[in-house]
Formats: structure tokens, C-alpha cells, sequence
């Protein structure tokens, strides 16, 4: 069935009504003259920022709590209102919406940085409806027009006063709500499958890593990392010394989001005159997590198997040895290693873990042909559970894309010039 013949049926006979939305609506602020001591052990609820940006309808498990007198005039968050965030950094981002589709008796408030919008009373408007209709591609573009600025976008309530907004009558919006949900517990299933796929693969792919790297006494040499090798802490750069091309760097928040275990090329630069006065990992060289915020992220390795060297964060040490590099990161990310190296970190609101903690753990030395064998067998699982791991966030936005599409088809409805 076609698109058009599909909205054709649906509105077979009917008229969809297109108003400012100035006409059909008031829109209302957020709260005024709160101070900071007003929002720790608050008497009154509210809702916050994050949760109208990140929820199409809003999330009442999560309200945050103010201090609200009986003698304030603050405007009160009602059953079907739409509520907007007021800015953003981008004129994109600028007036996401979400609706109150839950019933309530208790005063809820709404944050001073966001702002209500309450159908009037002879509109027929229902919040399951317009929490689609918000979110859809021809309502946030038209959004995004009434924003400004310059290093922050804010709504203009005059512009946002006249944005066209189609009525449809409550049978057809009744329709819609239908599809779009049951779209979306289908995705929601579909997401929480493939993520438990992944959850899977990875508690397997952890069991025969650690099976692999794990040894009698008897079987294979037990030595400190220290006897058989090198810690070099990095030197000190700020992001702000990273450009577009250069000497190849790493600094430490990326080895969380951009290394695994072994590397080749960097994802950002520093000036070749700065990198003369910091120090550089080599071809072979394992860099090593030296500080973060939890005991977890501590000494995760990789082994950089690059043609030239990189710059290393202070946050991080490199490690020379004669072992195979990349045996040396997959020990890294054992259980053994993480409970051996857990007795020298140093906690606070940065855990660390200092060259001469690192040097105390030990590894087993295996031959370097089986070093190899088991880099080999490691190398496998890691290139199968990567594949997943950048497979699903590629199959969630298929899906995602899927579901925005028919929701945009589904609101796509024959527009009459609005006047304003």
C-alpha cells in the first residue's frame, strides 16, 4: 500500500485543520525566584530539563524535588500539556518536546529553563497524539526556525506563537497513536534483543579469554611485568593542544572510546614541536590506563602496532617488553590482572595506579609460539564480538530510521496555508 493511499483512506472524508499555534494554546514559563538552596530537600516536585529532552512523554519516576511555598504563584503542570526546553546549544536541539499523557493529583512543577504549552479547551488535542507529533521531522524543523542566538539557541516565543499545527479529528489521531505504539514496542523488543545478543557474546568472549591466559605454576614462568619489561609514564598535553593533522597523540579519555586491543593509527594530533617535548610509544610498545574514575577503568592495554610513534597521555604509561604486545593487552583485560592490580590503586575522586604498582603483577610467560597461538584464537573473538558491537548500534538506527519514517509518514498530512 502507498503512502498516499494509505493517508487518503485515513483521512477519507475528514478535514485536518491547520491553526498557529498562538490561537489554539497558551504557553506558560517554568519556575521564577528559585535560588540554589531551593532545590536540595524540596517540599514540591518538578521536572527537569533531561527529562523532557530525553523522553517523548515525561518520565514521572524521575522528578526532582524544590521548595514551594503556599504564597508563590508558580504555574502548575497539568495532565495533557506539551512541554518544551527553552534552549539548547544547537538551533536543532532547541525546543524538544514532551508530553504529560499521565494522569496526577499532586502539584507538579516545570523547570525555569523549559516552558509549557496547554491546549485550549475546545481544541481536541489528545497527549498520546501530539508526544508523536512534536518529535516529527515537519514539527521539529519548524521548531528549530523559532530559535536563535549564537553560542546558545533560544526559543523566540513570538516566532513559536505562530508554528502551523495540523488537528486532525480524535479518530484519526486515535489510528496513528495505534501504529506509532505498537512501532515502538516492536522496536524496544527488538533493541533490548539484540543487546542481550551482544551481553552474550561478550560474557563469552571474556570466559575463554581468561580461560586461555590462565596457567598452573607448574605449567609455564610466572614473572612481575617489572622484571621482564619497562614502565614509561606519558607527558602532560590538554586537549586544547590536539589539531586537525600533526604528530599522532592519544590521550587518555580515548583510550576508553577509540582503542581496543591493539591500534595502528591515532584519531588525533598534536604539533610536531610539542611532541618533541613529550614522550613517545613505539611499534611494539603496550599503553596502558593509569588513571579514571572507577577501580575498572584502571590498566586496560593496548598495544599500539603503529609504522610511526605516538604521544602518551600522562594519565597512561607504555610498556616495553620482548613479549607479543598484543598477549601483553589481552592479559590487561583478565579478571586475574584487574584483582592483582586492584591492591596498588590509589583511590579518591580519581583512582591511579603508579609504575611501581604495575611492575609488582605478574603474567605468565608461555612460549612465543604459543603467545602467538593464543593471540591468534583472541584475535578471533575479538574481531566476532566487535562485529556485533558495531553491528548493533548500525541495526538500532536502521530501526530507528525505520520507525521515524513511518511516524512521519503518518503525520504527513495535506497542509492549507496557515495565516499568522
Amino acid at each position: 500500500m502507498s503512502h498516499m493511499s494509505f493517508m487518503e483512506k485515513l483521512l477519507e472524508g475528514v478535514k485536518v485543520e491547520w491553526r498557529p499555534l498562538g490561537e489554539v494554546a497558551d504557553i506558560y514559563g517554568g519556575l521564577t525566584g528559585k535560588s540554589k538552596s531551593d532545590f536540595e530537600n524540596g517540599n514540591a516536585k518538578y521536572i527537569s530539563y533531561k527529562n523532557i529532552f530525553n523522553n517523548i512523554e515525561i518520565n514521572f519516576d524521575n522528578l526532582d524535588s524544590v521548595k514551594v511555598s503556599s504564597s508563590e504563584n508558580q504555574h502548575e503542570v497539568k495532565y495533557g500539556d506539551v512541554l518544551f526546553t527553552g534552549s539548547s546549544e544547537t538551533a536543532n536541539e532547541a525546543g524538544m518536546s514532551s508530553s504529560v499523557t499521565a494522569q496526577f493529583d499532586e502539584k507538579i512543577y516545570l523547570n525555569s529553563f523549559s516552558f509549557g504549552v496547554r491546549f485550549n479547551n475546545d481544541i481536541q488535542m489528545t497527549p498520546k497524539f501530539s508526544k508523536y507529533l512534536f518529535r516529527s521531522h515537519f514539527m521539529r524543523k519548524e521548531i528549530a526556525k523559532t530559535a536563535s542566538g549564537v553560542t546558545r539557541f533560544n526559543v523566540s516565543k513570538a516566532r513559536f506563537k505562530k508554528l502551523p499545527v495540523p488537528i486532525p479529528p480524535l479518530h484519526v489521531q486515535s489510528e496513528i497513536v495505534r501504529i506509532l505504539d505498537n512501532f515502538t514496542e516492536l522496536t524496544a523488543e527488538l533493541t533490548a534483543e539484540l543487546t542481550a545478543e551482544l551481553s552474550a557474546r561478550k560474557k563469552q568472549y571474556s570466559y575463554y579469554r581468561d580461560q586461555l591466559l590462565t596457567f598452573d605454576e607448574s605449567e609455564v614462568e610466572w614473572k612481575a611485568l617489572g622484571e621482564i619489561g619497562e614502565f614509561i609514564r606519558g607527558k602532560r598535553f590538554v586537549k586544547t593542544d590536539m589539531i586537525a593533522e600533526g604528530f599522532p597523540c592519544i590521550h587518555y579519555g580515548e583510550m576508553y572510546t577509540h582503542y581496543n586491543i591493539w591500534a595502528k593509527e591515532s584519531k588525533s594530533y598534536i604539533s610536531n614541536e610539542l611532541a618533541s617535548k613529550l614522550r613517545v610509544a613505539n611499534y611494539g610498545d603496550v599503553i596502558i590506563v593509569a588513571a579514571g574514575e572507577t577501580i575498572e577503568d584502571l590498566g586496560k592495554g593496548t598495544a599500539w602496532l603503529g609504522d610511526t610513534g605516538v604521544v602518551i597521555h600522562d594519565a597512561c604509561f607504555f610498556f616495553k617488553s620482548t613479549l607479543n604486545p598484543k598477549y601483553v593487552a589481552y592479559f590487561t583485560r583478565t579478571k586475574f590482572f584487574h584483582d592483582q592490580i586492584k591492591k596498588h590503586i590509589s583511590s579518591g575522586k580519581i583512582s591511579a595506579i603508579n609504575a611501581k604498582g604495575l611492575s609488582k603483577t605478574k603474567i605468565p610467560i608461555p612460549s612465543p609460539d604459543e603467545q602467538d597461538r593464543i593471540v591468534a584464537i583472541l584475535d578471533k573473538f575479538d574481531v566476532l564480538t566487535n562485529s556485533i558491537s558495531e553491528g548493533l548500534p548500525h541495526e538500532i538506527e536502521l530501526r530507528q530510521k525505520q520507525y521515524e519514517y513511518y511516524r512521519d509518514m503518518l503525520l504527513n498530512f495535506p497542509k492549507k496555508e496557515v495565516e499568522a
